[in-house]
């Protein structure tokens, strides 16, 4: 009798997946590995399919924002040294000549968060009529947009690295002002055709009526994340429909933001990995040439202790959600999180894309288990394809 062949060590990726759904890390996930731009694996746990789109909340900031400056920038209509004041002047953030570049490596002295849905809200309680008119929309999404841009630095440019929404708010309108189009247009037409993408805005005037995507919350506002009790108070709430954005922000914005607002599958976000990978290794890129590729990678060279290149993050050795080894030996890896439980991580050194995407925000915002779980999926990864010497990563 024949001995049934072994599954690939890969294989315990499922494992891990099912377990933690079965634990409550997370609803439901999907995942995808790529290596050498080979699928490796694929995945999916919970009551989701492959084509089941995720809230990837902020990785918008590099899928979207990040490869639209990128774009933007290959056709000179806005680069590293465009000031801020251009766009916004006689604010706090022109006043201090912030760059866009101080935008993308969260060195512009803006604050993380501000609740701007709270007064939002507050003053235009209509918005949670489904059938709130587009004019509204409009209106308050410009409001939010310049209270942004007054918004008082909490720290004089170029001094420090502090990750802030604020500035990817801004860095979003910079660009569909550049641009002279609205930024879901210019991410369908610059990021998502080229690269083949389902990943989408869920404008709320233009809902998708054919969106079932993974569940996030039931009520806007959501409640509050750790670290944000007591920033908002007496704000109505009421149901929401499913699809709409989880972040409060970009949900008053219509939807659409620099900061948070795209849905798409693992695999769009592999596929985005893989472009990475493809713009640095000096192959065609539909984004931007690898010249551009490699300034944008590159760690910040003005903030010491920054982890920070622009829009992207790499790993710290300690307690990263890249695990142990992803980003270990030159030129490191690049990526990014998302609040919904999403997360990107490229190796370039390896030429290892990993994606996963899941709703852990689904079981309430305080389940934070997913901290856990990501350092210990990416070990498994690159264990089971037998990467862990760094050499492995050299070979043709």
């Amino acid at each position: 009798m024949s001995t049934p062949p072994e599954k690939h060590p890969i294989a315990v990726l499922q494992t891990l997946l099912d377990e933690a759904v079965g634990i409550g890390v997370f609803p439901a996930a999907q995942a995808v590995v790529l290596h050498r731009g080979v699928q490796v694996f694929g995945g999916v746990a919970g009551n989701v399919s492959g084509d089941t789109r995720f809230d990837l909340a902020s990785l918008t900031k590099v899928i979207s924002t990040t490869a639209l400056f990128l774009r933007l920038w290959t056709e000179g209509k806005v680069g590293p040294d465009t000031l801020v004041s251009r766009f916004f002047p006689h604010t706090p953030v022109g006043d201090a000549g912030v760059t866009v570049a101080d935008l993308l490596y969260h060195r512009s002295g803006l604050p993380p968060f501000v609740p701007f849905f709270a007064q939002a809200l507050t003053q235009h309680p209509e918005l949670l009529d489904a059938t709130c008119a587009s004019a509204t929309r409009a209106r308050v999404r410009d409001e939010v947009i310049q209270a942004a841009a007054n918004t008082p630095l909490t720290a004089p440019p170029r001094t420090r690295s502090a990750y802030s929404d604020v500035g990817f708010i801004l860095l979003g309108e910079i660009l569909s002002r550049a641009a002279n189009a609205p930024l879901d247009t210019l991410f369908s037409r610059h990021i998502a055709e080229p690269l083949d993408l389902t990943a989408r805005f869920h404008r709320l005037t233009d809902f998708p009526a054919d969106s079932t995507p993974a569940p996030t919350g039931a009520s806007r506002p959501r409640e509050p994340a750790p670290g944000q009790d007591g920033l908002w108070s007496n704000v109505p709430t009421q149901p929401t429909r499913p699809g709409e954005v989880d972040d409060d922000n970009a949900w008053v914005m219509d939807g659409v933001a620099g900061h948070a607002g795209l849905f798409g599958t693992a695999v769009d976000v592999a596929r985005f990995g893989q472009a990475i990978l493809e713009g640095c290794s000096g192959k065609h890129s539909a984004l931007a040439p690898g010249p551009l590729w490699h300034r944008a990678l590159a760690t910040d060279p003005l903030v010491e202790g920054s982890t920070r290149s622009m829009g992207f993050d790499s790993p710290s050795r300690v307690g990263s959600s890249a695990g142990r080894v992803i980003g270990d030996s030159p030129p490191g890896a690049v990526g990014h999180l998302g609040f919904t439980g999403t997360s990107l991580w490229v190796d370039l050194r390896r030429s290892l894309v990993v994606a996963l995407v899941t709703n852990r925000v689904a079981l309430g915002r305080q389940e934070v288990r997913i901290r856990d779980f990501r350092p210990v999926f990416h070990d498994f990864v690159v264990e089971a394809l037998g990467l862990t010497a760094t050499s492995q990563g050299t070979h043709g």
